[in-house]
């Protein structure tokens, strides 16, 4: 077994009563399978890596999987099961605001996951359930059929672009080197709004990307109660 995959081996037995002998199941599979892409990418997932990561023979996935789709469909829907169901009946603001949340909060887990929500042709039924709550409770609260569609699409896109920009944009050390750079460097004076904002924003203490997460869906919801009735 690589060293990486004894990190993701102990990442999912991690916490967990001893499994010596434990036989393999789906449910197994799967998290093993998502433990292994959150910590090394996907790239990473391949059925040989995954049996190193669970110490078994390859073929004795395909006793629980059909292949790798059918991995990836079981890893969606373990995704999609994370993330908090709204309440059908409940009111509809509350409801997709707390599902938002926990969206982001999921996929901030795994990043990964974001190309993949949308994509199975076979979803689960945790994805079913999902999305059944989603339209459920704007259908409810007056939506119409064309305008829940609108609606789902617009908050989707909000949390999801936000969880890729929290992923791709360089927030650590070599953020705020890019920062200073534009704020106080040499070409400042020819940026000079991208230089205020850096200067006078970004580079101010206690700057956090991610606090602008909730505010923004705020404004997403107001817009998105206009397609109400």
């Amino acid at each position: 077994m690589s060293q990486a995959n004894r990190r993701v081996a102990a990442k999912v037995e991690k916490g967990r009563p001893s499994r010596r002998g434990e036989p393999l199941s789906r449910q197994r599979v799967v998290a093993a399978a998502i433990a292994l892409v959150d910590a090394e990418g996907r790239g990473a997932l391949t059925m040989r890596s995954l049996a190193d990561a669970l110490g078994v023979q390859p073929m004795s996935l395909y006793n629980h999987v059909r292949g790798k789709e059918d991995l990836l469909d079981g890893m969606v829907d373990q995704v999609f099961g994370e993330i908090v169901l709204p309440n059908a009946n409940g009111s509809w603001r509350p409801e997709m605001r707390a599902r938002a949340v926990s969206a982001r909060q999921v996929l901030s887990r795994h990043p990964w996951a974001l190309g993949l929500l949308q994509s199975r042709a076979a979803p689960g039924p945790a994805t079913l359930r999902h999305h059944d709550a989603v339209v459920g409770v704007l259908m409810n609260a007056g939506f119409s059929l064309a305008m829940t569609a609108r609606a789902y699409a617009i908050v989707d896109a909000y949390v999801y672009g936000f969880v890729l920009q929290e992923a791709t944009l360089p927030l650590d050390e070599r953020g705020t080197e890019l920062a200073q750079a534009i704020g106080a460097g040499p070409k400042s004076a020819d940026f000079p709004y991208l230089a205020a904002f850096a200067a006078g924003h970004v580079m101010q203490p206690g700057y956090d990307f991610g606090a602008e997460f909730e505010p923004g869906l705020d404004i997403v919801l107001d817009a998105v109660g206009s397609l109400a009735g």
